[in-house]
Order: C-alpha cells, then structure tokens, then sequence
C-alpha cells in the first residue's frame, strides 16, 4: 500500500479545503505554514526564512498568491529554500497574478475597473499592483504587495533558484508554475494540468 503524500502549503491563510486544489484535497496530508498565528497555521514561520522546516520532507509545496507579497530578491531566495525541502522527486506549485493582463486591463479601462470578482469581492488592477486594499485597510498588511511577475520574469525566478525542469503558462488572470525533477517539459507540463484542473 502507498504512502500518503506530503504538501506543504506555505502562506496557506485560513483553513479552508477549498483553498487546495481538487488533485491536493484526497490522498496528501496537507502541513500549512504561514506568518500569520491568527490563522492557526502548522508551521508558524515567514515565506521568507524556512530554515526551521524539515528538510527533504515534502512530495510538493503549494503557494497560491503569496510570492508576489515578496521583494524580488527575497522571491528568489525563498524559491531557493522550497527547493530544500522538496523530496527527490518532488514538485513545487506557485500561482499569482499576472501582472501583464493587469496592466492592460488597466491601460483600457482604469485602475479601480475591475479585472474579475473573487470571494472577497471585485479584484482591480489597483489590488493587482499594490496589494487587496480592502484587506489592508482592515489592518492586514500581510496583503500589500511589494513585486509583480509576468511568465519572463517569474522563470527568471526559477533559473536563477536553481531549478533546472520548470514549466509555467498565463491561464486567465493568474501566472501557474511547476517546478521539480521532470523527464521533460512535457511531463512537467502534464503534471501541472493534472495537479490544477478544476
């Protein structure tokens, strides 16, 4: 009988199964990390410093919209210290904005137009660049943003972190990547279809 998986969901916020995408949400053993104690997270810890995490422990780690919150420098070591963590085979999923469609939402229809509508409401390109102002206003500076990424620069990320096999698309507003110990692109392909499809 085979083990179940590992994932480690850094900056995971509240707990909400939800939050996982459907291939994470049966046969992992999800480990949630964040800066924030108030979400009762796993691992307390910032995106920033995983050297407290277990080393070599993890089948994958998922982040959805938190490196965008990083400066670039600091995207780029904490990428880095994901790839510490992950098993031999191991792979490493990251979704965020796409700053390019932003923009130009932003060039033909304004700032504060919005871009398309989540659970906390409309999403503008103002909350793209800068950060969920509703949610910073209420005292949650966690969520202002300090970089932006288009599919260049956040394979440059990548690269420059040591990640040899990675493969990401732009699927409607948001930038998806994978990362880890892939065959080829096309198999690093197949497992981000796999791992995020709806």
């Amino acid at each position: 009988m085979s083990r179940e998986k590992t994932l480690l969901h850094i900056g995971c916020g509240p707990k909400r199964l939800k939050h996982l995408p459907s291939y994470f949400q049966s046969g992992w053993t999800e480990v949630r990390l964040d800066i924030d104690p108030s979400v009762n997270p796993d691992i307390t810890a910032s995106i920033t410093d995983l050297s407290g995490v277990e080393k070599g422990a993890y089948d994958a780690v998922w982040s959805s919209h938190n490196i965008e919150h990083l400066f670039h420098h600091e995207a780029i070591e904490m990428v880095k210290q994901v790839r510490q963590l992950l098993t031999p085979d191991g792979w490493f999923v990251v979704t965020c904005p796409d700053i390019k469609s932003a923009m130009r939402h932003a060039l033909k229809h304004g700032l504060d137009d919005p871009l398309y509508h989540s659970a906390k409401g409309p999403i503008t390109p103002r909350d793209v660049l800068f950060g969920h102002l509703a949610s910073i206003e209420a005292g949650n500076e966690f969520m202002a943003h300090r970089n932006g990424f288009d599919l260049k620069s956040l394979a440059s990320v990548f690269d420059q972190s040591g990640f040899r096999k990675f493969y990401g698309h732009r699927r409607a507003t948001n930038l998806w990547f994978i990362a880890g110990s892939f065959p080829s692109t096309e198999a690093a392909k197949a497992q981000l279809l796999a791992a995020t499809k709806h």
